[in-house]
């Protein structure tokens, strides 16, 4: 009993420090217009697109004040199998640093960023909850009030690909009618252990209707950017209308589908395609 006691106490700890979290941030905003699917391997090459994209480099400084305002709030929930890195994609999201000593969370904890989106401030509340299923019951309480789902496996390990559909399901069951989720692919510095070929979760992305699928690291910074400015993109047009784009990119060529163009005129970058 008193074991229990503690391990609710902890619990409860946990969610009051991550309540009273307040953090000035310098970020890299990307832009994106109407996303269906977006799919990218690590090494920056885009599989698939269905919509217009732009990016654009803005760094934002605000005092606390200016950090308590902000035009959107959405929760975002990391879920998947134990040890494919959730917790370090937080981190890396958070403050883009990383630790090869993280323990397993236990329940669920979470972390509070503000981004900026052309003029608007979007606060990003991101839980991360155990993949263990004694923990199940717990972490499945918190789908319901989540506006995003971050999907994430292990590229390393075949099996926590495969449990993908179960962790579908389970945001399908106890989320919200509207929630929107994306395939994380993490790991993706370890190319010579992959087990799960990109294709693959393009497959998956468009079988179960997810907005995207990206394969990033932890550990090297990669595409974590992009994925939860993607996720807040497609939540800022579903619940508060198109944010606009006026500014020009520099960035490579993305491919929209055969009908369409591409929206700038990269020279380097390998088309390369998909069946999802």
């Amino acid at each position: 009993m008193f074991i229990s006691f503690l391990f609710y106490l902890r619990i409860m700890l946990r969610w009051l420090k991550g309540f009273l979290i307040r953090k000035t941030l310098n970020m890299h905003v990307f832009f994106s217009n109407r996303l269906q699917y977006l799919q990218t391997n690590c090494d920056g090459q885009w599989c698939r697109w269905a919509g217009d994209w732009t990016s654009h480099l803005q760094t934002q400084s605000t005092g606390q004040e200016e950090e308590d305002r902000c035009n959107f709030l959405f929760k975002i929930i990391l879920i998947g199998d134990s040890n494919v890195g959730k917790t370090c994609v937080i981190h890396s999201f958070k403050s883009g640093l990383f630790s090869d000593s993280q323990h397993n969370t236990i329940g669920v904890d979470f972390t509070v960023r503000t981004i900026d989106i052309d003029g608007k401030r979007v606060k990003m509340q991101v839980w991360d909850t155990a993949g263990q299923e004694r923990f199940r019951t717990i972490t499945q309480s918190y789908y319901r009030s989540a506006h995003g789902a971050m999907i994430v496996y292990d590229l390393t390990r075949r099996p926590t690909f495969e449990s993908l559909p179960h962790w579908i399901q389970g945001v399908e069951q106890y989320g919200a009618a509207n929630v929107v989720f994306v395939l994380i692919g993490n790991k993706c510095d370890l190319e010579a252990q992959r087990q799960v070929l990109f294709e693959d979760a393009c497959t998956l992305a468009e079988q179960t209707g997810a907005l995207a699928a990206l394969e990033t690291s932890a550990k090297q910074h990669h595409n974590i950017e992009e994925a939860f400015e993607l996720m807040a993109r497609e939540l800022i047009e579903r619940h508060g209308g198109i944010v606009h784009q006026d500014s020009q990119s520099d960035s490579p060529t993305v491919f929209l589908h055969s009908d369409s163009h591409p929206v700038d005129e990269g020279e380097h970058l390998e088309k390369r395609s998909c069946d999802c």
